[in-house]
């Protein structure tokens, strides 16, 4: 077995990343021994480093406090790395592994021009036979994907596709929800974090639906495990809802986003 050799860095950059990991953890201006500590030094070795920051414009210092926070340079390597950023993209390995270390069907799927749309689907060893494809527009009542992006998107922005929502309700639905059973679903939603199917509406899949959000706090992605009834437990605090809540969070992250 070829054992890959450590690449050799530079350690006085890899020291002092740590003042701007430690800045950008804290999210907030720091000042200097606060600053050292969370960096793991002491004060005068993380000084250099601060003054050589300010020089790049990675550090910012305030003249009335003196406390240091990030200076433009790094706000500008924040702003083009978020614009280059794919939520699919990011968020596809996460939902590879999901599948594998599951063993169930993961699907994720954003807000398109007709509705919720899944742009990936992943099947486990043995997949999930489901009419379930890549394109597939969800129904925002009668689906968990659905009522994921019927609960964080902005009503104004759903409600013509609420109007019409009969229409993506296939002959595979064991049991169309009322209006006032759907509310209580999305305050569900909203308590729970997670969006959960069970027997609906395809009978004998169970599946639950997490929010992804970026910088900005928006719901960009949903990522959706399903299972069969037997093995796949549909309890809030069950392994399968702890699984997919774990790996949107992993992906939001990603993302920029900071609960």
């Amino acid at each position: 077995m070829k054992i890959e050799k450590e690449r050799r860095g530079i350690q006085s950059i890899e020291v002092g990343g740590q003042i701007l990991l430690a800045l950008a953890t804290h999210g907030r201006p720091m000042a200097l021994g606060d600053l050292a500590k969370a960096a793991g030094m002491p004060a005068g070795k993380a000084h250099p480093y601060l003054v050589s920051f300010g020089k790049l414009k990675l550090v910012t210092q305030d003249s009335a406090s003196g406390h240091y926070w990030l200076g433009p340079t790094a706000i500008q390597l924040g702003l083009v790395s978020l614009q280059m950023l794919n939520p699919v993209r990011e968020a596809t390995p996460f939902a590879e592994r999901l599948a594998h270390e599951s063993g169930h069907s993961v699907a994720l799927s954003v807000w398109g021009n007709q509705g919720p749309t899944i742009v990936l689907l992943v099947d486990p060893i043995y997949p999930l036979h489901v009419n379930l494809r890549t394109g597939t527009v969800m129904s925002l009542a009668g689906t968990a994907t659905g009522r994921l992006f019927a609960t964080y998107l902005p009503r104004k922005l759903i409600e013509t596709s609420m109007r019409e929502d009969y229409k993506r309700l296939g002959p595979d639905i064991a049991k169309p929800l009322k209006p006032e059973d759907v509310e209580k679903q999305l305050e569900e939603v909203r308590r729970h974090g997670l969006s959960r199917s069970v027997n609906n509406p395809t009978p004998g899949v169970m599946s639950f639906a997490a929010p992804v959000f970026d910088y900005s706090r928006n719901i960009v992605l949903g990522i959706t495990l399903m299972g069969s009834s037997g093995v796949f437990d549909p309890s809030w605090t069950g392994p399968q809802a702890k699984a997919v809540k774990a790996c949107a969070e992993q992906v939001s992250q990603r993302l920029g986003y900071h609960g």
